[in-house]
């Protein structure tokens, strides 16, 4: 029997996503989608960081946490396929894997040095808020980029979900921003706009378009988000300002 290994995380992720609801399916996707990697201020870190900001993008590796498996399965039902068809776990992104470990390329804004943290300012990332980090590696375009690639089912992304809004949540956006409590209104409504686009909701509910008038909600950016989908169009129907978890 193989014996057990230990990794401990080096940093933490602090994401607009802080509910697994909503997450982008894959990095990159919702380029709004900003994030940083928080490390402790330590003389390691530092030196560990030099140079990191001479590169455009990033691989992060990281831990899956928050997830409710029970335990590992095989196959899989991957939402491109409609979740209807099983795939092996090793042939798919899933995160329900032997080993909670993920690996996403995002793109990487800048390095913050603060007193008693660093910050790694990123962009376009698929991460839930608090997810712990492994470990970081640059991205080689000329290494990590090979044009021959193939990719079977998953060769193209999906067609982004048309959307609309409704008065009401345009008028909700707009005070929350008058009242100073949405300080960033253009990127937030560009960030709901790019979640509900990628569609979030599951494969097997996507054909139920528009059932009984059904709703859905996600939090993202501390806002609650409300949307509905009819005849193939999502409309962001009302939002609010995210309420403190208890």
């Amino acid at each position: 029997m193989t014996d057990p290994v230990t990794l401990t995380p080096i940093a933490h992720i602090r994401s607009c996503y802080p509910e697994r609801f909503g997450i982008p399916r894959q990095a990159g996707l919702v380029t709004s989608a900003t994030g940083a990697i928080a490390f402790p201020n330590t003389e390691a870190h530092k030196l560990s960081l030099r140079g990191l900001e001479n590169f455009s993008h990033l691989w992060v590796i990281f831990l899956f946490h928050q997830q409710n498996y029970g335990s590992f399965k095989p196959l899989v039902f991957p939402p491109r396929l409609g979740g209807k068809k099983t795939m092996g776990v090793y042939a798919t992104r899933s995160p329900n894997r032997p080993n909670p470990i993920g690996m996403s390329a995002v793109e990487l804004e800048r390095v913050e040095q603060k007193k008693n943290e660093i910050l790694v300012h990123i962009r376009g990332g698929d991460f839930l808020d608090g997810t712990p980090v492994l470990d970081l590696k640059p991205y080689i375009p000329y290494a990590d980029a090979i044009a021959q690639a193939t990719s079977s089912w998953a060769a193209e992304p999906d067609e982004p979900l048309p959307l609309c809004w409704s008065q009401a949540a345009i008028a909700a956006l707009d005070q929350l921003y008058a009242q100073g409590l949405c300080p960033n209104l253009e990127q937030v409504r560009e960030l709901i706009a790019e979640t509900i686009a990628q569609d979030p909701r599951p494969a097997h509910e996507r054909h139920r378009d528009g059932q009984q008038g059904q709703e859905w909600n996600l939090r993202v950016a501390g806002v609650d988000v409300f949307w509905k989908v009819e005849a193939g169009i999502a409309e962001v129907t009302k939002l609010f300002l995210s309420q403190p978890a208890d």
